[in-house]
Parts: structure tokens; sequence; C-alpha cells
């Protein structure tokens, strides 16, 4: 502790990074792999009227990697990931799906009970790729430093460099820059994914072989419920089928069924119809409030009397409201139930409700006991004051995208493959509004064919199901060979 004429002052922060060894055996192959979990310090180059004031800490980031003993860095893969929110940590795709070990947590209508457990994961993407795993700053056990403020991490662009800095770290200090490189997304880890994608290569000249966008959002314009934006509705339908049919309100029609017919409405006559406003005449109103009705699950009358535009949030109370049960907004196969059946609009999601519990308790236990990284500082799952406090002002009197960015990355690196990854019963992320957004990718058609997009019977983590879990491990595995180009 440096000390001054006033007293003590505060240590300079350190990374305190803990690393473990372990095995795995998958399909009888042994794994030896390390984990390196803790805290790495972001510094940044302070300049004050011309000054140099040094290179400054400003937060000290969390992060869990895993890396396989023995393998050549020049032909092994990395892949980056992290989730959403923004204000979420990386809990979801690292005990869910990627990490070496997963929580059991159940599914729709068959929950595990508390106080739940851990098994190794057969299916890790760590057979294939290197594991970097990152919590935003005031997620998980990452915090700003003494004296700088969170809230100049939370938001777009400095998300972007806080998080492409740790990137930028990890890839110099193991000797990386040559490796296979991904970053991997879930919700806004989407949107952080294609800025990301934009800010590595232009600031830092940092080339990716791929992105893996699970239930991606990249143009929030497709769902922003807002007065003027007719967009969101048609292309939300889609989803709103689906939901309806897993809940047997579409008797005995085939799924694919009921989605090509609201896909090909939700792209023609459901649009046209909002278009016309007080054009429409009463007999296409008619057809058309018929139609949403009976593709979405919902009654005549109530389609009627919101002017044939279902918000989402009014979808999930409404559609088994005679049952007295809501649907999840992440997961429509989920059901819960409310305190007041004659509300509006949701207010607690089941579907987020289900997993919570099983997955904060998987994560706790594992880094502290199986991981050795011992804090008493409480692991944020999901930071409500992070996501209330987010500021997109560089969006100012523009709605949110990084559709421009993630085009512009592909049409300067044409090797750049894109990997996406959308659930039927999401209704936070539609499934149809991503593909909306795709079409419209400014880039040549030769680079349409650089994107490969998978779809599962589930929801937004479309691995707590298990068949899509172990399917979409797979996908992604053979993603990450394809496009690793070794």
């Amino acid at each position: 502790m440096d000390a001054t004429a006033d007293g003590p002052t505060t240590p300079e922060p350190t990374d305190d990074l803990v690393t473990t060894s372990h095995t795995l055996t998958v399909r009888k192959r042994k794994l030896a792999y390390t984990a390196t979990t803790g805290r790495l310090v972001l510094r940044k180059e302070v300049v004050t009227d011309g000054t140099f004031d040094g290179h400054l800490p400003k937060a000290e980031v969390f992060v869990t990697a895993y890396t396989l003993d023995g393998a050549d860095p020049a032909t092994r893969p990395v892949t980056f990931a992290f989730n959403g929110g923004p204000g979420s940590s990386s809990i979801w795709l690292h005990l869910g799906v990627f990490g070496p070990r997963r929580v059991v947590c159940g599914d729709a209508g068959q929950l595990a009970p508390p106080p739940y457990g851990l098994v190794d994961n057969q299916e890790t993407l760590l057979t294939h790729s290197d594991l970097v795993f990152i919590d935003p700053v005031s997620t998980g056990f990452s915090r700003a430093v003494k004296g700088e403020k969170p809230a100049d991490h939370h938001g777009f662009q400095a998300d972007l460099e806080s998080v492409g800095e740790v990137i930028r770290l990890w890839t110099t200090r193991h000797g990386r820059w040559v490796s296979p490189k991904f970053l991997a997304g879930e919700s806004y880890g989407t949107t952080r994914a294609g800025g990301l994608a934009q800010h590595l290569q232009s600031r830092h000249g940092m080339y990716l072989n791929g992105l893996i966008l699970i239930s991606s959002v990249l143009d929030f314009a497709t769902l922003n419920f807002v007065e003027g934006n007719d967009l969101p509705y048609p292309l939300y339908l889609p989803t709103y089928a689906a939901i309806a049919h897993h809940h047997g309100l579409h008797g005995d029609r085939p799924l694919a069924e009921v989605l090509a017919e609201a896909e090909e409405f939700a792209t023609r006559d459901y649009p046209w119809a909002l278009n016309q406003g007080a054009r429409l005449s009463a007999e296409d109103r008619a057809a058309t409030v018929a139609r949403i009705a009976a593709l979405s699950g919902l009654s005549e009358d109530y389609v009627d009397r919101v002017d044939m535009r279902i918000e989402h949030t009014r979808f999930f109370v409404e559609l088994l409201r005679d049952r007295r049960q809501t649907v999840g907004r992440l997961d429509g196969r989920f059901t819960g139930w409310a305190a007041d059946y004659g509300v509006e609009t949701l207010r607690e999601d089941p579907s987020m409700s289900a997993i919570m519990g099983a997955y904060t308790a998987g994560i706790n236990h594992y880094l502290h006991t199986e991981l050795a990284y011992r804090k008493d500082l409480p692991y944020e799952v999901l930071s409500l004051s992070v996501n209330r406090d987010w500021s997109f002002k560089e969006f100012e009197n523009a709605h949110v995208t990084v559709a421009d960015k993630l085009a512009a990355v592909m049409r300067a690196n044409p090797h750049l493959k894109i990997h996406v990854a959308s659930g039927h019963t999401d209704g936070a992320t539609p499934y149809f509004a991503t593909e909306h957004t795709l079409a419209h990718l400014a880039v040549p058609a030769e680079l349409r064919e650089n994107i490969e997009v998978v779809y599962y019977p589930a929801g937004h983590m479309m691995y707590v199901h298990e068949p899509s879990r172990v399917q979409q491990s797979k996908d992604i595995a053979e993603f990450v060979k394809r496009a690793s180009n070794r």
C-alpha cells in the first residue's frame, strides 16, 4: 500500500485470477483442460488538456476461461461468449449450453426442485473450441474500480469498448492472435456481438472467423411496440402462432403448416392491412381480424378491440386467460399464475421464474466450490439497475440497430461466417423479426451464403429444452469446425 503525508492510499487494483485443472470424458475421449477464473483490471490511456495522465484502472471484469491442455494455439479456436440484458451475466450460455459443466433445471411442465445440481456437459463446445465467458461491468463479479462511475460503462459504445478490451487483452496475453476466433452472444449479446465485430476489426485490426447469434436482436425497430411503428406486429405473429400451437389452440395441425401460413400472412396481407389505416374497408378489416385471431389463438373480439395490433406483453396474459394462466415471454411453452387475471400486461415472466433459481444456485456453487474463486461480493445474475440506466445516446433520434455494422464487417471480411439460432416460442426476440433483419442486410448475394439460420421448437434459451440443447450443441460445433478454416 502506498502512503502519503495524508495517510495510506488505496492499493492499485490487480488481477485476481485463480487457475484449476480438470478432466472430462466425452464419448470415450478424455479432455484435460485448465479453468481460469477471476477479474481482469481494465485500464484506459487518459489524456487531460493534452497531457498524458497514465494508463489508469477503470474496471475489474470477471471472466471464466477454459483452455484445452496441450492444444496448438495456431489451430485451436477460441470463442468469447456473453449474454445480454443489457445487465445480464454470462451465466446462461456458460451453464446452459457451452461450458464443461451444466445446470440441471428441468423444462416446461417438468421443473427440477431445489437445491438443483450440476452435471458434466457431454456436448460442451470445449471439445472443439477454447471458451472465454465475459461478464460485462456491474454483472457477475465485474465492477467499476474505486473512484469510477459504474454508469460510465452502462451504454452501447462504452460496453463495446470494455468487452472489446477484455478480448484484446486475453488474446494478446495468451498468444492467440493467430487462432480462429469467434464471438457468441445471446439476446442483447447479439447486438453487442454485431457492434463488437466492427469495433474489434476497425479499432484493433482483429478479424473474426465467425459470429454465433442466439435469439437475435440486431435491429430494435423490429421489436419496439411504439406508436407509429407497425413493423413488430406482423413480425411477432408467427411466434404467437407457435405458442398457441404448443398450447393446443391449433388442434392437430402440424406446426410447420401453421408457421407457413402465419409467415405468409405476416409478409403480405397483414402489413398491407395495417398500412391502409382508415382506408381499409369493413370487409377487408373483418377478414384480417379473423385471420389474426385464428393464427394467434386470440378471440376476434379481442383482436378487433386492439385495432389488429397485438402487443406482446398483452398477448402473454390474454392467450390463456380463460384457463387462469399466463404464458412466458422468454419461452411461451412455460405457463404460470397471476395474482390478478384482469391485468392487461405481463408482470412476472413464468419462464424466467422457472430457471432463475437453478442457474443462480449453480453458478454460486460452481465458482466458489469447483473453480475455487471465493468472493464475498454477490454474483449479479441479472442487474435491473444496469438495464434501467443503459444509455443508447449514440442513437439519439434514431432506432437502435447494428445491422449496418454487421453488414460493413461482412463486406470488409468476406470470410466471416454467421450462425443464427432462433426459437419458435421465443416471445422476446421473435424468429421472424430476425429473418426480416437478415433479409435487409446490405450485403451482396454471394455473402448471404455465409449466413446459416437454424430453428428450435423452444424459446429464448432454447437449450432448456433437452432435445434442442443436444441438437444446438451439435449445430454450433459443426459451424465452428467449418468456419475455422483449418
